[in-house]
């Protein structure tokens, strides 16, 4: 007789060992609504680091005119939010993200008839509202279909899709925009304007969440959401990150680079390439990272490495040989995405697990502020500082990221115990 043959289990190949160690184990709508969102990134890409030079080259505005009539979108982006928050809570995030992604493509699809400035400003307002109420209605969707232990693996996707887009796009866009020929400009809108359509379309594919049940008859209002001192605290806190983060890393890196540092546009687009690669890279990584740790600390290394960027930059700034200067100011935002991978799964899931149901689309239009308003005063103050001083702003910046990691850590305390550790897988 023979013996039996012994089935032996073959091992799983490291390649398919690493990618199910990088699963974020999230459920089908999930990846259905982050699948329009990259489309949808890869259209705002295409146009976004442009519009100001449209409005100038192509429809003859003058710079000042230029920027204040791109300057529309995020005040009026902010204005609209709350609204936007209000109208969540009473008839769900699913119709008030169709109707802002709807309103975005209308918008983007009559930017090429702008002929004068007033039209300028009215489509801007209109693309601003629609941006205004997208962003909080996207977030409650999200959270609506995402297990409460894996948002922040959620977020960390949407963090990831958004750059991996917003970076495509920008490239595609840049190349279809160097010969010079106007009507480029005309074909990037519609296909903008097309891409908010797919991003409606996957949104509807998504079954309607269940409405929370009101357990008591009075209705929700912002002031139960600013009693919350909690989530108020939060907020402020994030909005330091993102005007001492991110919005120097958007609006006063490049004019540092080029004037301080001396970078030509190539090496300044090659520099924020290396940003964009970093995230998309680490940002899984960093999601297995942080679960089971503490999120306050997660955000206080996150200002950390943040510091240690603008110290870099500073230091390029400093520095006469241009060849050093760029790769030190690459290594910069190398670092800097790092950080960028803790930001977003820790303080998108803290403001979500704070808030109560019947009041989530309030909570996440304040947050949606929160960056809104860090976005519109880091430029401000930024300006303010380079027109004093052009090598003090990064020292300063990097003060300000210790400075709001400690706030981070002190305000841990008053964290309830459920919000303070990120969930293990």
């Amino acid at each position: 007789m023979t013996a039996a043959p012994v089935a032996v289990a073959r091992r799983p190949r490291p390649a398919a060992r690493l990618l199910r160690a990088l699963d974020p184990g999230l459920p089908r709508p999930v990846w259905l609504l982050e699948a329009g969102m990259l489309v949808n990134s890869v259209g705002t890409g295409l146009l976004m680091p442009f519009v100001i030079i449209y409005l100038h080259d192509a429809r003859g505005f003058s710079l000042p005119v230029a920027g204040l009539v791109a300057g529309t979108f995020g005040a009026a982006g902010i204005v609209a939010a709350p609204a936007a928050g209000a109208l969540i809570d009473r008839i769900g995030a699913r119709p008030l993200l169709t109707g802002s992604l709807l309103l975005l493509a209308g918008a983007y699809a009559l930017f090429p008839l702008i002929a004068r400035p007033w039209q300028g400003f009215a489509l801007m307002v209109l693309a601003g509202i629609g941006n205004g109420a997208m962003w909080p209605s996207q977030s409650s969707m999200l959270l609506a279909v995402t297990p409460t232990e894996r948002r922040h693996a959620a977020f960390a996707v949407n963090r990831l899709v958004t750059n991996l887009g917003l970076g495509v796009g920008a490239v595609a866009g840049g190349v279809a925009l160097a010969g010079g020929d106007a009507r480029a400009f005309t074909i990037l809108f519609e296909v903008n304007a097309a891409s908010f359509l797919v991003f409606a379309a996957a949104g509807l594919l998504i079954p309607a969440p269940a409405r929370p049940e009101r357990t008591d008859r009075r209705p929700g209002c912002y002031r139960d959401v600013l009693r919350d001192r909690a989530f108020v605290a939060f907020i402020l806190l994030n909005t330091l990150f993102v005007c001492a983060g991110y919005a120097q890393l958007e609006a006063a890196l490049p004019v540092f680079a080029k004037h301080q540092a001396g970078l030509g546009e190539g090496a300044i687009g090659a520099v924020f390439l290396a940003n964009v690669l970093t995230v998309v890279v680490a940002q899984l990584p960093a999601v297995r990272l942080i679960e089971g740790r503490r999120r306050m600390r997660v955000l206080a290394l996150m200002t950390c490495l943040w510091a240690a960027a603008w110290t870099l930059v500073a230091i390029a700034g400093a520095w006469t040989a241009a060849g050093l200067s760029v790769a030190v100011i690459g290594l910069a935002v190398v670092v800097f995405g790092l950080g960028e991978c803790l930001h977003a799964p820790v303080t998108a899931t803290v403001a979500a697990d704070l808030s109560p149901e019947r009041l989530r689309g309030r909570y996440m239009a304040l947050s949606t502020n929160s960056y809104a308003i860090g976005f519109a005063a880091g430029p401000a103050i930024a300006g303010v500082i380079l027109g004093l001083s052009g090598q003090a702003l990064f020292p300063l910046a990097a003060i300000a990221c210790l400075a709001a990691g400690a706030a981070a850590l002190r305000l841990e305390r008053r964290l309830p115990a459920a919000v303070r550790v990120t969930p293990s897988a």
